[in-house]
Parts: structure tokens; sequence; C-alpha cells
């Protein structure tokens, strides 16, 4: 069975859907919004530390358990150690329900890259976004009306997600992030290089990098840099473990890890210098400070961004048409990686064919994503978002570290992509994974527990959190601990060392 595996076309296919699922949404509207919240330049003593000391490290450990165990996420742990397979089924049941509101963005997405062409937000972007566009009821238990266009845009996401991934790992997602990554990366520069050039750009700039270094000695700033460069790699998602699985046996995995982690940083990069010469350019233009007009988010991509458009003549719609058309792109790429962390733990438990496994996911997958395209779907969203974020990657993030660190014994993993790499990691690794990431994202989820504690996410009512927060995660547990006991298709889970 093994040896029907698919296989990426090339080493640079793989790099692509590597990137290309790690470079997603959050790189657009996250990272610009925390550089600037968390000491500016001095933001990225924290951010290069954390790339080098959980980042890269994570990537290395998974991309090494896919290659060595040439399986999806819990497959590759049940043969690492066999009471370890749920620990595979949490992040494939995550994937799943993160695709299902996933969908809804880049449904708005599509919704706003046909509303750029004639700026049709009008005069006032914040009352049609949340009033004339989703229409948002007052409360998350309140369900009256499905949302058309977005429910519309759904289903068409669903159905190029089916496209694609029915169509394999070498025919599908690798040909699509071969076309959609240089694009993207294309018209994110040209949007940069027009922000640059803006009246007013250099005040975003500023403001953006120049260094608070205060804000380094404040922990909830390093919070703030790890969980990022965690989030935007798609650690502890399942997709990485998967994606690796699907390389040929002699395959640079170290030199993969740097290359991905430090491209996504670059885009990132790309990304901030884009949108803050922009909101700079806003700031100069109404005659406000730069703090007024800055936001992260939802709130940047559909109020903020819409509001700049409509302030800048012809370029606006140019302007416009692209930025909705690089989220619309960073969205495809990051989807079809993560239908993919679905598809391939159920076809390595079930032996089912990925066609029927892909049809199956992208129908169910649509029939859930519908409570998102309700007029309350925007508390689901904000939700569930947040608690699988802060709870569910990073207590994955935390249980593979531990797992490979102390149970299965890094050196395991260190020795097998030392043996395919040109470049070797040494035991700085073995440390990064036993004790550094461990430390790191237990202090991240204890933080997270206090605030919520405290503050309740947001102001929602304990009821909304309980509904749609704290049961998305009882799920996530319960469903991969259920999954975990049944049996593979071929009885055993041994691994085949001459196939590692």
């Amino acid at each position: 069975m093994e040896n029907e595996r698919e296989q990426w076309g090339s080493k640079m296919g793989f790099i692509l859907a590597a990137v290309g699922s790690a470079v997603g949404l959050g790189n657009i509207w996250r990272f610009p919004y925390l550089v600037y919240n968390n000491g500016g330049g001095a933001f990225l003593v924290p951010y290069f530390i954390a790339i080098l000391t959980a980042a890269i490290p994570i990537l290395i450990l998974e991309y090494g358990m896919g290659h060595k165990y040439r399986a999806s996420t819990p497959l590759a742990l049940a043969r690492g150690n066999k009471k370890w397979e749920w620990l595979g089924w949490w992040p494939t049941i995550n994937a799943f329900f993160i695709l299902a509101y996933y969908s809804m963005i880049l449904s708005w997405a599509i919704k706003y890259l046909t509303l750029s062409f004639t700026k049709g937000w009008g005069s006032d972007p914040n009352n049609y976004f949340y009033n004339d566009f989703l229409k948002l009821s007052s409360s998350p238990f309140e369900f009256t009306a499905i949302i058309w266009p977005v429910l519309i845009g759904i289903a068409v996401l669903w159905a190029v997600n089916w496209f694609i991934c029915y169509r394999g790992v070498k025919g599908g997602i690798e040909k699509l992030n071969k076309v959609l990554l240089p694009l993207l990366i294309l018209i994110m520069i040209v949007i940069a290089v027009k922000g640059v050039t803006l009246s007013g750009s250099t005040l975003g700039l500023n403001k953006l990098f120049t260094p608070d270094w205060s804000k380094v000695k404040n922990p909830s700033v390093w919070i703030a840099a790890y969980g990022q460069v965690f989030f935007s790699l798609s650690v502890g998602m399942g997709i990485m473990m998967t994606y690796s699985s699907y390389l040929p046996k002699k395959s640079d995995i170290n030199n993969s890890a740097f290359m991905t982690g430090f491209a996504n940083c670059g885009f990132e990069f790309l990304c901030a210098i884009a949108v803050f010469s922009i909101l700079g350019f806003m700031a100069t233009s109404q005659g406000v400070p730069i703090d007024e007009v800055v936001s992260g988010g939802i709130g940047l991509a559909f109020i903020v961004f819409p509001k700049v458009f409509s302030i800048m003549g012809v370029w606006g719609n140019i302007l416009g048409v692209l930025f909705f058309m690089c989220l619309i792109f960073a969205g495809l790429t990051s989807s079809v990686s993560l239908v993919e962390a679905v598809t391939a733990p159920i076809i390595d438990k079930t032996g089912w064919n990925r066609k029927k496994v892909v049809t199956w996911i992208c129908i169910l997958g649509f029939v859930v994503s519908i409570a998102f395209a309700t007029n309350a779907g925007l508390y689901l969203l904000d939700i569930i978002d947040n608690f699988i974020n802060n709870y569910g990657i990073v207590v994955v993030g935390l249980l593979e570290a531990f797992v490979i660190g102390w149970i299965i014994k890094p050196d395991t993993i260190r020795n097998h992509t030392n043996s395919v790499s040109y470049f070797k990691i040494g035991k700085w690794w073995d440390i990064t994974i036993k004790y550094i990431t461990p430390v790191v994202l237990a202090f991240m989820l204890i933080s997270s527990i206090i605030n919520e504690i405290r503050n309740p996410y947001e102001g929602y009512s304990l009821a909304a959190l309980f509904v749609y927060g704290w049961a998305i995660i009882g799920i996530g547990i319960i469903g991969s601990l259920l999954i975990s006991r049944r049996p593979w298709k071929n009885k055993h889970i041994e691994n085949d060392e001459s196939e590692a």
C-alpha cells in the first residue's frame, strides 16, 4: 500500500505548496498590526528569535515525522508511538472547522473583489460591511437569515477546493501553487511599490518600524511573536507532516524547513510595507494621526482598506482589485492545504480512494459552512477562531514537542533528517524541542487561560463562549480519541523502514 503513496512532482513543488499553506490571510492583515502594536522595529527581535527557536525547529520536526514515517499526521504519530495516534486526529478535526469559517472569509473577499471595480461599498464602508452586507444580528444565537451572496461564495470555494484536491497532490495542489503563489507575490510587490510612492507613505512606515525598545521587556510582546510565527507557518495543524509524507525518499528536509520559514517571513515583511504605506497615505490625506486609521484583522481588509480605495481615484479601483485578488489567492493556497490535512488521514485510516474522501469532505464542509453564511456568522467565526488558535493549535504544538522530545526522542527525527539533508542540524535542535518550545507554548497557553478567566473573550456571554468555543475544543479532543480507537485499513501501523 505504501508504494502507492502519491509524491510531489519536484522539490520546488513541495516548497511552493508548503509556503502557499503558510502564506495566508494572517500574513496580510495580522502581521503588520502585530508589529505596529508590539514595539515596531523592536518587535523584530523577539520575532526572529521565535523563528529560529520555535518556527523552524517545529517545521523540521513535522517535516521529519511525515517523511520518516511516510504517513499523514495521525498515522505518523501512531508509528512513532501507538498511544499518541489521537494527537494526530485533533489537528485534523481543527482543520475541518477552520475550513468552514475560512470559506466564509474568502466568500467575503470574492464579493469585495466584484465591488472594488465600482467601489460599491459606498461612502460608509463600516456601515456597508456590518449592516448592508452581513446584516449582522444582535447575538451569536440569533440566526434569522441566510446571507445569499456569502452562501453562494462559500459554495464556489468548496467547489474549487474539491476540484483541486480531487486531482491529487501532483496534478492538483502542486499545479495550483505553481500558478497562484508567484502571482500572489507579484501582486503584493505591485501594491507595495505603489504604496511607498503615495504621499504620506513614510509616515506609515516610520510608525511601523520605529523601535520602541521598552516593549521588548514585556512578556506579552514575546508571546505575540511566538504566536505569530507558530500560526503563520501552519504548524500544529496536520498540514506539514502530511505534505512532507509525499516527498521522495531522498529530500533535503532541513533546508526545506529553512526555505519555508524564511520565504513566509519575507512575504510578511512585504505585506507590512504595503499595508502601512497605504495607511500612512490615508492618515495624511485625512489629516489625522496614523493611530486613528490603523486596524488589524477583518476591519483592515473590509473596512479600512475600502475607505482608502474610495479616496484614491482610479488607483483605488486598481489597488482594490489587486488587494482582494491577493486575499483570495492567499486563502485558496491555504484552504487546499487544509482539505488535504483532513483528506490524507481518512485515506490512511480507511483505505478509501481519494476521490470519494475529497467529495465527502467538501459536501460535509459546505453543509457546516452554511452556519457561517447566516447573519450570526461573524460571531461564530470570531469565537471559534479565537479558541482553536489559542487553545487547539497551541496545545497540539505543545504535545507534539513533548511526544517527540521525551517519548519518541529528538535524535530519532534528527538522525533521519540529517541522513537525507545537505545541511545537518546539531543537538541545539533537541534542546529546542525538549525545553524551549514546550516552555514558551505552555506560557502562552497559561496566559490565554488566565486572560479568559479574567476577561471573557470580547465580552461575549459565557453561554456563547461555551457553545462555540470550549465545545469545539471538546469535540476536537473527544472526536480524536474515538477515531483513534478504530483500526487502520491494513490492521497494523508498523513502519516500513525500507520506505523511510
